[in-house]
């Protein structure tokens, strides 16, 4: 199982973005501070900045940045409209490559999540 912190603006608005568009399972929420979340896999703990131990580690933790972790998806197109009609924000269009297709979707704090479709194999 892998792990991922992400320091969010506003936790609750974090967990109801996870739960609501991308089936994450609520396990812990300290209501303004911390959540745990997990979907298959994949545990994702949501830190408030300077809320904790992980809201304080190494300086002064913001929201953002480029580093993401990665949900893969056997249809990207149908994601992306089901989260485009939730008013979710992207970071530019999909991208096609070697091995399938991918987008970048916002958490309400900015952080990234990539959204990910393999190419059909034959």
């Amino acid at each position: 199982m892998a792990s991922v912190r992400y320091i969010v603006s506003d936790v609750d608005v974090a967990v109801g973005f996870y739960r609501d568009n991308l089936d994450f399972k609520v396990d812990m929420h300290n209501e303004g501070k911390f959540a745990a979340m997990t979907r298959e896999d994949l545990t994702l703990f949501l830190s408030a900045p300077g809320a904790g131990s992980g809201g304080q580690a190494g300086g002064d933790p913001a929201p953002g940045g480029w580093n993401r972790f990665m949900i893969v998806t056997n249809d990207l197109d149908a994601l992306a409209k089901r989260l485009r009609d939730a008013a979710a924000t992207f970071r530019g269009d999909v991208s096609e490559g070697g091995a399938g297709k991918a987008l970048l979707l916002e958490d309400p704090s900015g952080n990234a999540i990539e959204l990910f479709e393999f190419k059909n194999r034959k």
